[in-house]
């Protein structure tokens, strides 16, 4: 490898959360010297996780980048989310990435979220390593997990490395490819080479015959090598196992313990060895913004500038930061570059290394570098930075649906505006979540990845904008309507000194197909009420009918006939023709047989194949109906329609119920007539909500 990036690795740790991903970058930061001390996640002293509300949970929830400098390679880090809360971030992190460290609790082995992120890679190609970490910790179980790592991730697991004694008593490691084993020295400074311990020689005999095989296979030389000597030295197990890894054969292992520092340096060598550089990943596809016209590009210093904004960070006093992937070309401080989204230059100033929560200015970066710039005035998440006159579109970063709706209300009046305008800068630095005001309810919507997302976004807006907001569940935007045919009266008649109210109208209500909405028809015949006062009785009934007799809810999919009615030629008027035209609807429809209807979601319902039974089950034991089943790879996919207000708090139940496994989606779909026992219910929590105004 002799390009002009063959030193620059980058990547992202991801695994799912309290894997130990940030406690190992902090080891791997602190190895290679670009921290002084070893930031630790269970005291806050992390250099990664600084935000507040990840110090109070104890985890990641917003991907943390730095870099590092290692035996002449330049290393740029993504420190991932695990919980499934904040997955959209590791998403994009695994977009811009040219590779990942895969990293596997030695205790819990291969949970939910490594799963998921696994197979977020997978889309992407991306080489990969695991470490399995924690070998300190009781019950820690290095063949368990790697057993695991091979049948769930469906994987060729191939261990480099193998551990020295397990739980407290966890050593260090023999390194396959060296032959030596690797012990931390007294006082845990770095490790210290020395002979195999007796007790594994024969299994890393075994294990290292495995390993020469896979580095054998990627190549035709060192196969025709090992057929006729039977070994390979460790430079070529290298050259082999780098070839085979970035074809995506096989996966290197490798373990140790995030706490003990001394587990990074073999790490940091495994980095630089075997996971790629830009232009191992081959020419980046894009497409030319005016013609549509796919273009590549290589990883070239000397190319067209192309850099993809995969994050943004909203901060109430520093503006907004654009945290980005250059591809290609080089990005220099103090310069212009070309928005390709949106066809709009971009000036800035200085350009970052992101040190953790601390920034670093820097001259210039290039391709391979995750980099940031402030106030940028047009530019978003997923916008494509390049140089003016070769402009390209780099793929755009794959949206995360939300599956949590909460309703939120400002705790302090009039500060709904305040509100809607911090959000918006929440919204530009995490795309997964949306806020949306329903005009039935009259509620401000906040949707999310799940309870935690919304929770934590909550006391991000208080501490970042000053903003506190009340979250409970949403208003559900029921709806009246009638099923029996009517003929009223509606008069309305006023005398009270001076000029008097007269209207009078004769209605005929009537029941109209689901989805109508409303109809009015004319049918006055002879003048018996003038025509300028017909516009009055329309929009009197108009406005009535957002509020419906049962529980206030907007009447739907009727009609309403004006038929005849009478006039008063000095008292009538405009108004006095709405009132009664209102006074006529709301008698006719207590008479018409009023029914609530309730909305229903269309529901698709992913899952994996054992938990179907029980998901389909849930659904019917809500009211839902199935409309069928789909195989998607190993997942189930379940459409129903199912009640709205039966699964205002789906999420959590399907994550129990599926073990974090399943996922879902959900639109309006349409109204239905609701079972009339709990319609009873909705109707008396209304009246009750009523008598308390």
């Amino acid at each position: 490898m002799s390009g002009k990036t063959a030193q620059i690795r980058n990547l992202a740790l991801i695994g799912h959360g309290g894997c130990g991903k940030t406690s190992l970058a902090e080891a791997l930061l602190f190895g290679a010297g670009a921290t002084s001390r070893l930031g630790k996640v269970d005291d806050g002293s992390s250099v990664l996780d600084y935000e507040p509300e990840e110090i109070k949970r104890k985890i990641t929830i917003s991907s943390a980048f730095h870099h590092y400098q290692w035996k002449k390679h330049t290393v740029y880090l993504a420190d991932t989310p695990g919980d499934d809360n904040f997955l959209a971030d590791t998403r994009a992190a695994l977009h811009v990435a040219d590779g990942a460290v895969v990293v596997v609790d030695a205790v819990d082995g291969v949970k939910v979220g490594t799963e998921k992120v696994w197979h977020t890679a997978n889309r992407y190609n991306l080489p990969r390593l695991v470490f399995i970490n924690k070998m300190d910790r009781e019950r820690a179980d290095f063949h368990q997990a790697l057993k695991e790592v091979r049948e769930v991730l469906e994987v060729q697991a191939v261990p480099i490395q193998l551990p020295i004694g397990r739980e407290a008593g966890f050593k260090g490691v023999v390194d396959l490819i060296s032959q030596k084993a690797y012990v931390a020295a007294a006082g845990g400074g770095k490790m210290e080479a020395g002979p195999i311990p007796d007790d594994l020689k024969d299994e890393v005999e075994a294990l290292r015959g495995d390993l020469l095989n896979f580095a054998a296979e990627s190549d035709d030389a060192l196969i025709e090598k090992f057929l006729e000597e039977g070994e390979l030295t460790p430079e070529e197990i290298y050259q082999g196992l780098r070839v085979g890894t970035l074809k995506g054969n096989f996966v290197p292992v490798l373990c140790g313990a995030s706490q003990n520092s001394a587990s990074a340096s073999l790490l940091l060598d495994a980095i630089n060895f075997f996971l790629p550089a830009p232009e191992d990943r081959g020419p980046l596809k894009g497409q030319h913004p005016a013609t549509g016209a796919e273009a590549a590009f290589e990883a070239d210093p000397d190319g067209p500038l192309a850099a993809q904004v995969f994050k943004t960070v909203a901060d109430p006093y520093a503006g907004r930061l654009s945290i980005f992937r250059i591809y290609s070309g080089i990005m220099a401080a103090d310069s212009t570059v070309n928005n390709a989204t949106r066809a709009a230059p971009e000036r800035f100033g200085q350009l970052f290394l992101l040190e953790g929560k601390g920034q670093k200015a820097v001259p210039h970066l290039g391709p391979g570098a995750f980099g940031a710039v402030a106030k940028l005035k047009e530019t978003v998440t997923g916008d494509t930075l390049t140089t003016e006159g070769k402009p390209i579109l780099l793929p755009a970063i794959p949206s995360s649906r939300p599956m949590v709706t909460f309703a939120l209300e400002p705790k302090k009046q009039g500060e709904e505006d305040k509100v809607f305008s911090s959000f918006s800068k929440l919204i530009e630095e995490d795309p997964s979540l949306s806020l949306t005001r329903n005009a039935d309810t009259k509620e401000i919507l906040l949707s999310g990845v799940g309870s935690v997302h919304i929770e934590a976004t909550a006391e991000k807006l208080k501490r970042k904008f000053g903003v506190e907001v009340n979250l409970k569940p949403p208003r559900v935007p029921y709806r009246e309507t009638i099923k029996a045919t009517v003929k009223v009266q509606g008069k309305y008649k006023r005398q009270s000194g001076g000029r008097g109210q007269y209207g009078d109208t004769w209605l005929e209500l009537e029941p109209l197909p689901k989805g109508s909405g409303f109809e009015f028809a004319d049918k006055i015949v002879g003048g018996s009420i003038p025509k300028q006062y017909i516009p009055s009785v329309e929009k009197g009934i108009a406005e009535a009918k957002n509020t419906g007799i049962l529980a206030g809810f907007p009447v739907v999919d009727f009609r309403v006939t004006l038929y005849d009615g009478s006039f008063h030629d000095v008292d009538s008027s405009d108004m006095a023709f709405k009132i009664a035209g209102s006074m006529g609807f709301k008698k006719g429809m207590e008479q018409a047989n009023p029914i609530l209807l309730e909305p229903v979601m269309k529901m698709t319902v992913t899952v994996p194949e054992e938990n179907m039974g029980d998901i389909i089950g849930d659904l019917n034991g809500r009211r839902g109906r199935v409309l069928g089943v789909e195989a998607e790879g190993r997942q189930q996919v379940i459409t129903a329609h199912v009640p709205m207000t039966e699964v205002l708090l789906y999420a959590p139940d399907l994550i129990s119920k599926t073990g974090g496994r399943g996922t879902y989606e959900m639109e309006f779909d349409h109204y239905e007539e609701m079972p009339p026992h709990l319609a009873e219910k909705i109707i008396n929590e209304a009246r009750v909500e009523k008598e308390k105004e």
